[in-house]
């Protein structure tokens, strides 16, 4: 099976949206991750949940649990009300790895290698001139393979 088979429409965000966009975008698809596009629809960054999680903690407390646990539940739920002026593109790592996109024709074993060695529940696909295609999640992988495993 191939990429292109695979693939499914998801929603995406780019750098300019909102922090608070991109987190109701991947609960509302009920994704694992997000697929952050540029003007031209080329995948620029695959965000697993963890890591679109992450956006909304401040850089501050992102690094250690003390300095985390030294907030109050009142204003620990006020982050997520200051949030509004951050964009997904502000809150990037600048030293991302290497996105999780394939191209269609990737194998399945391809698509499963990839996703496991960079810790993807969910990569993007895309044609040949790199335009986004859709995206294909652990959940499909899986499925897949299961469908195609030995019987139980």
């Amino acid at each position: 099976m191939r990429a292109r088979e695979l693939a499914v429409q998801v929603p995406t965000v780019t750098p300019h949206d909102a922090v608070t966009t991109a987190v109701r975008v991947m609960a509302q698809g009920h994704l694992p991750g997000l697929i952050v596009v540029d003007a031209r629809e080329r995948p620029t960054a695959v965000l697993p949940g963890t890591q679109v999680l992450l956006l909304t903690v401040p850089r501050a407390h992102r690094e250690g649990q003390a300095l985390a646990r030294t907030i109050d539940e009142p204003h620990a739920d006020a982050f997520w009300k200051e949030l509004d002026n951050l964009s997904v593109g502000d809150c990037l790592p600048h030293s991302l790895s290497r996105p999780a996109i394939v191209r269609e024709d990737a194998t399945l074993l391809e698509i499963a290698a990839l996703m496991g060695r960079l810790r993807s529940p969910l990569v993007a696909v895309v044609d040949e001139r790199g335009e986004l295609v859709g995206g294909i999640t652990l959940d499909r992988v899986l499925g897949r393979l299961t469908a195609d495993g030995p019987p139980a």
